[in-house]
């Protein structure tokens, strides 16, 4: 009788020991390390390149601070296979739990892995501007491209997770005799772009305001709210700057300036060709790129970023 009971128990239990393991079933196997690049704050770095089967989407960086009450996470990485990987680092490091995480915006490569990080009781912060960024129509679009080009890593079971607490503006915290300096530089990359100063450590994740050796995807960002978002990261004078994309800088300020001499060129050189009528093609073909030609992505982003930014010029009607 006692069998009985135990097999008719085993038998019902299969459906969630085999929801369990599927939902296990995919790891990340890239390469991941965490550096520490402070006395509570680490970083993994990304690949080069954008996501693909061949990097499992890490492509893009996230970090994480420990205190002696808890971690704070900055972005959580493309696919939740990832997220794992990096709470498994975490884990490495320090037991304490993991508190809240920031999400610096809502592109893919940041936030798919939120799932993981909630399950494990964080709570999420974005800036307000991000609200309903999940349910957009792009937004599922996005989903549907990611589960084609990042399948097994993103699939049906990958969950677009919205923020617990939107905050309205520049904010400040503690947690664990720590001190943190959240600042909303958007728009620029997106509308909702934040930063994240560590004082104590003097790092700050700048997400993808920065990226740091390769040419940055601009699209049609407002550049000229960009390059003021820039010398407000500069005004807080980091000691250590961790971008989106790309290794982390000890020159912080050079950094800082060169992605905002590049937003620059790009309006300078678009503009002057949209206030005078040239025809994209013709402007973007006499324009001196030598500068960026040479850096990561500059094939894959510099001919986008101009093209949008001379038809935003031309909408604003340039200087």
């Amino acid at each position: 009788m006692i069998a009985r009971l135990f097999i008719l128990l085993l038998l019902a239990l299969q459906p969630a020991a085999f929801a369990a393991a599927a939902a296990q079933a995919v790891e990340a196997t890239i390469p991941m390390q965490a550096v520490r690049l402070g006395p509570h704050s680490y970083f993994v770095q990304g690949l080069p390149g954008a996501a693909s089967s061949e990097n499992q989407g890490f492509m893009s960086n996230a970090g994480f601070v420990v205190t002696r009450d808890g971690v704070v996470v900055f972005d959580a990485l493309a696919t939740p296979p990832l997220a794992e990987k990096l709470l498994k680092l975490i884990r490495k490091t320090t037991r304490q739990p993991i508190r809240r995480v920031i999400v610096s915006h809502y592109h893919a490569d940041h936030f798919y892995g939120l799932q993981v990080f909630k399950a494990h009781g964080a709570e999420i912060w974005a800036h307000r501007l991000a609200e309903g960024a999940t349910r957009t129509e792009e937004a599922a679009l996005r989903l549907a491209q990611r589960k084609e080009a990042l399948f097994p890593w993103v699939d049906d079971r990958t969950q677009l997770r919205e923020a617990d607490r939107f905050i309205e503006g520049d904010t400040d915290f503690e947690l664990g005799g720590v001190h943190f300096a959240l600042r909303h530089v958007g728009p620029a990359h997106s509308s909702e772009d934040i930063a994240l100063l560590v004082k104590e450590d003097g790092v700050l994740y700048a997400g993808d305001l920065v990226f740091r050796g390769r040419v940055p995807f601009v699209g049609d960002a407002d550049s000229r709210a960009w390059i003021a978002a820039l010398d407000k990261l500069i005004a807080l004078k980091p000691a250590i700057l961790i971008p989106g994309h790309g290794a982390p800088s000890r020159t912080p300020e050079a950094d800082l300036v060169f992605t905002r001499g590049y937003l620059t060129y790009l309006r300078t050189s678009m503009g002057e060709a949209a206030r005078n009528l040239v025809p994209f093609e013709e402007a973007y073909a006499r324009t001196d790129w030598s500068t960026y030609r040479g850096l990561p992505a500059f094939e894959e982003a510099n001919r986008v970023n101009a093209y949008n930014q001379y038809l935003r010029l031309e909408q604003e009607g340039v200087e």
